[in-house]
């Protein structure tokens, strides 16, 4: 059974870190493309940072770009995002994503991400 489990959100003031995990079990998660999206209240899931299965790339949202950083674990199956100088804009539920069903020209699609995790809340105050 494929799990996806995201841990690590919390609630930081503007100008904080927080590292969000995602652990993967049933499959071994680093074969394939992973991602991460963020859903704010009344807003649809956007798109904030992807990390390829072949070659390590990836990708980020502008609004995230500098600031977040990507990374895997292939040994523990996991994958994080280091969110650093966080703003009030950035308080959402963080979800990963995992098996990418098409090429990685629509990674930032949610609708092409096969497995979720339930998600992880992230609140920045100001």
């Amino acid at each position: 059974q494929v799990q996806l489990v995201e841990s690590g959100g919390g609630l930081v003031q503007a100008g904080g870190s927080l590292r969000l995990s995602c652990a993967a079990s049933g499959f071994v998660g680093t074969r394939y493309t992973m991602a991460w999206f963020r859903q704010a209240p009344g807003k649809e899931r956007e798109f904030v940072s992807a990390i390829i299965s072949v070659g390590g790339s990836t990708d980020y949202a502008d609004s995230v770009k500098g600031r977040f950083t990507i990374s895997r674990d292939n040994a523990k199956n996991t994958v994080y995002l280091q969110m650093n100088s966080l703003k009030p804009e950035d308080t959402a539920v963080y979800s990963c994503a995992a098996v990418l069903l098409s090429g990685p020209a629509r990674l930032r699609d949610a609708g092409q991400w096969l497995y979720w995790g339930q998600g992880a809340q992230v609140t920045v105050s100001s």
